[in-house]
């Protein structure tokens, strides 16, 4: 079975600059599009491998030509939104997801880039900590004085929901923290999970009941400890493991390993599978020990993770949007079932793709009941890779054929492979719609300029008269990331539109006041009434003031994810100062032009696409009508009392005491910006051996220049 492949397999230092723009504007595209599905529809169609595959690619390149460092930013997935059943608690330590891998090599690569990043010679010890990963829920625990006062789900990463009346009926969560030096703030956090054989016995209660019975222990756990009856999550014998901290007023060790034997001082159960490795090797061998006694274990767990050991060199190492840099989930293989294929539906998105979904004849795998999967696109069901060389040996996919479908993870499961001789005589090749079928104008496959190749990706030509579109951007618009409207959701912005209440972002704040029937005709929906319309009112005139960065990621510009909505939040402060740049930046000789592309994971792809949005005079209006409605407030920076922190800063020439991610890194936690070239709105150039062009550019326009002694006198040393 051939894996799906988008990017080219020629090595990086082989190809040409033409090649590599080529190749990285593809990988852009098709990553946006992955980041749409993941972050907006809940419904991934890659595996996590092939998405970290896609971004190690594109990093490549950019790596290898400088020149390309644009870069649409990979954003963090971390959770769901937390639920308006529960209070709210906002963690003081975002609670981050987890890079993954699924192959050996991968952690090999995963040791050899933190080596790399640290500049540690090959004898130099690094050690790591390697712990199972427990499929249960994620919970923050807040201790003051070391008594328990909150207890916090992961939610979407920075808020949470607040079950501390359930957490406290846990027998494995301590109400005070044990020993004689506890830390006067300690947030503990960890995993709750259900054994297998209580897991057997709850759904042996629940069929006796007559209800519902749980699919899985981690949908047990979570359903127990999400009750609004704290006496429920107590008739269930949840457990926890402690495996890591959040806030903290003072470190109780200055190791990974350290810190896991203060949790257990505490009278917190830690896992005793937790072992300290010296090498890969080490690594490895651990990974495959767990793997091969997981179905002894009593409990589920779905791969290992590895973490850097030494603290300081965790902080060193720092974050990137979705995970630390210093931890990575090394996950089980992909589980496969066998069914059939029994229809193929066309889904238009966002963007106006024409997404392929496959309809099957409902299995388990992994202990999830599957009907739907991914096709991935035209030439995924022709039997053609991304790179056109053939896969599954050329064989294509038919409605009736039996299939394998693959599950990796948490991500929407695919068809991998088609059982030949399981075909039926009738099956007839399948013919990609031409034509959208929600407006029914032309579908496409561009052609790119440069190379010449088609787009992987048919789409509608319809732009705004297309009804899917809308609708998809009205939902980005609204969701959790963006605006985040409670009550306002898919089914109800389907159903909005199709009734014509809402058909444009700013109808949304206008939908009370357009017409006096508005309320009454709420009110009258099949399940509705006075109550549910007047808190829809309240939940979208709640919203009327907005976070920069999230405006920014609601317009749906292409290519912008969260992470570059924030970064061009951070540059710019206001909407304002976007909106004129960008304006300006049409002129590719412009000082504005400059500006945008050396920001910092903003460059040439983000910046014409930025461009190109406000070009558009149906744009602007809808931008005019929909400010007239909301009040856009700029992102609160991260870090205010650095020297630096607000700040733009250039790094140029051979650094000898850090790597250059490093030095961004750095820069970065001290809430300054990174640009990638110099221009008049630079504050500070810090140049190594080696300086050119940069170094001159800020001498022609009187930038501050240091050395890196000067930049470690400015801002300390790590």
């Amino acid at each position: 079975m051939a894996r799906h492949k988008t990017s080219s397999d020629t090595p990086v230092d082989r190809l040409s600059l033409a090649e590599a723009q080529a190749e990285h504007h593809m990988l852009g595209r098709e990553i946006a599009e992955h980041d749409r599905r993941y972050y907006e529809e809940d419904a991934p169609t890659v595996s996590d491998a092939e998405y970290d595959a896609l971004r190690r690619r594109y990093e490549a390149l950019e790596a290898r030509f400088p020149e390309l460092s644009s870069a649409e930013s990979l954003t963090r997935k971390v959770g769901a939104r937390a639920s308006e059943k529960f209070a709210k608690i906002r963690h003081r330590a975002a609670m981050l997801s987890l890079a993954n891998a699924f192959e050996d090599v991968e952690v090999e690569e995963f040791v050899e880039r933190i080596r790399r990043f640290l500049q540690l010679k090959p004898e130099a010890e690094l050690l790591f900590t390697a712990e199972p990963k427990i499929d249960g829920l994620s919970l923050s625990l807040r201790y003051e004085e070391g008594r328990l006062v909150s207890a916090a789900t992961r939610g979407d990463g920075a808020v949470g929901e607040d079950v501390t009346a359930n957490a406290r009926t846990v027998h494995d969560i301590p109400h005070r923290l044990a020993g004689s030096k506890i830390p006067e703030v300690f947030e503990v956090r960890g995993e709750v999970y259900l054994s297998h054989k209580d897991f057997a016995a709850i759904n042996e209660r629940q069929a006796a009941a007559g209800k519902p019975l749980f699919a899985n222990p981690r949908n047990a756990a979570a359903g127990s400890l999400r009750q609004l009856d704290p006496s429920i999550t107590a008739s269930r014998p949840l457990c926890f493991f402690a495996y890591g901290w959040g806030e903290a007023s003072e470190m109780p060790a200055t190791t990974q390993h350290g810190m896991i034997e203060a949790l257990a001082g505490f009278g917190f159960r830690t896992n005793p599978l937790t072992r300290l490795c010296a090498s890969v090797g080490e690594m490895l061998a651990h990974y495959h020990a767990i793997e091969a006694d997981r179905a002894n274990l009593g409990y589920d767990i779905d791969g290992v993770v590895y973490k850097v050991d030494d603290l300081a060199l965790q902080t060193r190492l720092g974050y990137v949007s979705r995970s630390p840099r210093w931890a990575l989930a090394h996950k089980f293989p992909a589980q496969q079932a066998f069914t059939v294929l029994e229809d193929i539906e066309i889904n238009v998105g966002r963007t106006g793709s024409l997404n392929p979904i496959a309809k099957l004849k409902p299995v388990t795998v992994g202990g999830v009941v599957v009907s739907n999967a991914t096709l991935h696109n035209e030439d995924y069901i022709k039997g053609i890779g991304g790179d056109g060389q053939p896969i599954r040996n050329g064989v294509d996919i038919r409605i009736g054929d039996t299939v394998v479908v693959l599950r990796a993870g948490d991500v929407i499961p695919k068809v991998l492979d088609v059982v030949l001789d399981k075909r039926p005589p009738e099956a007839k090749p399948y013919v990609f719609p031409t034509v959208c079928p929600a407006c029914g104008s032309h579908a496409v496959r561009e052609v790119n300029p440069r190379t010449g190749k088609e787009d992987s990706v048919r789409r509608c030509t319809g732009g705004l008269i297309c009804p899917a579109q809308a609708r998809e951007r009205l939902k980005h618009f609204v969701s959790r990331n963006a605006f985040d409207i409670e009550g306002l959701g898919e089914q109800r912005i389907e159903e909005f539109y199709a009734e014509g209440l809402i058909r444009s972002p700013q109808d949304i704040f206008t939908l009370e006041a357009r017409n006096a029937a508005s309320l009454q005709r709420l009110e009258k929906r099949e399940g509705w009434g006075a109550t549910s319309a007047k808190n829809l009112f309240a939940a979208i005139e709640a919203r009327r003031t907005v976070a920069l960065n999230r405006f920014i990621f609601a317009l749906g510009i292409p290519h912008i994810g969260e992470t570059s909505a924030r970064l061009l939040a951070r540059h710019f402060g206001t909407f304002e100062a976007l909106r004129e740049t960008a304006r300006a930046a049409a002129d590719p000789a412009s000082e504005a032009h400059a500006e945008l592309t050396a920001i910092g994971g903003i460059g040439p792809v983000v910046a014409e696409a930025i461009v190109e949005f406000f070009k558009e005079k149906h744009n602007e209006e809808m931008l005019d009508a929909l400010l007239a409605q909301v009040t856009v407030e700029p992102m609160e920076a991260a870090v205010t009392q650095s020297p630096v922190a607000g700040k733009t800063v250039v790094f140029t020439g051979s650094l000898e005491q850090m790597t250059r991610e490093e030095a961004k890194a750095m820069a970065e936690r001290l809430g300054a910006k990174v640009a990638g070239s110099v221009s008049r709105k630079t504050d500070i150039v810090v140049a190594g051996p080696g300086a050119g062009s940069k170094l001159d550019k800020a001498k022609e326009f009187n930038v501050q220049v240091l050395d890196e002694d000067g930049w470690f006198a400015l801002v300390g040393r790590p």
